[in-house]
């Protein structure tokens, strides 16, 4: 079985980052309606160069996408989120900026907060009993991308590169671009994202996402909000 779970930060349905977002790549994974696309671009051409992006939604990765591992399911998965986020408090991470990354266009936090950081890797930690192992051609696949001796630790020990202290917070808005669209891109974006630039980002909810088989697009399963901390 090819299925895949993902535990991401996702804004709530309702935030107006949530709806910028799932407009901005063309896709929303819960609802699946787009009725409105950002101006000063065809939308087939901002399909094109959001085609990955797309596929996996508007997100940011807080336990990347796994094969469950034998002896699991997607109910104790739930379970598990349920008393994880029930004793984890939201928390303001600052204003979101646009930034380039690796050739990728997305929404980061410049200075990013030792909290996110340790909860991020709190995340990786307690699910990763969740995970099934990695396939040797995934794994060769990604060492063969250029990770660092660290990274390739990681692979191995949490099945993804970029956590604990590797981890950037990053809601991915396309694939890697070339060179002519990264700066009209980041000024299209810049202008789409205006109203929530000026915000601080909450981290208060995880959202499990689900990928039916390999290749499929993600569609968002279920909210597991964080309590405020008075309510704790």
């Amino acid at each position: 079985m090819t299925e895949r779970y993902a535990i991401y930060y996702a804004p709530a349905s309702n935030d107006p980052l949530w709806r910028l977002g799932c407009e901005w790549l063309g896709r929303d994974p819960a609802a699946g309606v787009i009725d409105h696309r950002p101006p000063g671009i065809e939308a087939a051409e901002l399909d094109s160069l959001t085609v990955s992006a797309r596929r996996y939604g508007f997100h940011a990765t807080m336990k990347a996408p796994m094969i469950l591992a034998p002896g699991t399911d997607r109910a104790e998965l739930e379970q598990a989120l349920a008393d994880f986020t029930r004793n984890h408090t939201a928390f303001d991470v600052g204003q979101p900026v646009l930034r380039l990354i690796d050739g990728f266009l997305a929404l980061v936090l410049d200075p990013q907060p030792h909290r996110l950081t340790d909860f991020a890797g709190t995340c990786v930690t307690v699910f990763e009993r969740f995970r099934a192992p990695m396939a040797a051609d995934d794994r060769a696949s990604r060492v063969s991308k250029g990770l660092s001796e660290r990274q390739v630790a990681l692979l191995d020990q949490y099945g993804y590169p970029y956590v604990l202290e590797q981890f950037r917070f990053h809601m991915t808005l396309s694939d890697r671009l070339p060179e002519a669209w990264k700066a009209p891109l980041t000024d299209l974006a810049t202008d789409w994202f205006a109203p929530i630039l000026m915000k601080p980002l909450q981290i208060d909810r995880l959202a499990l996402f689900h990928q039916p088989e390999a290749g499929a697009a993600f569609t968002r399963l279920a909210d597991f909000p964080l309590p405020s901390a008075h309510e704790l």
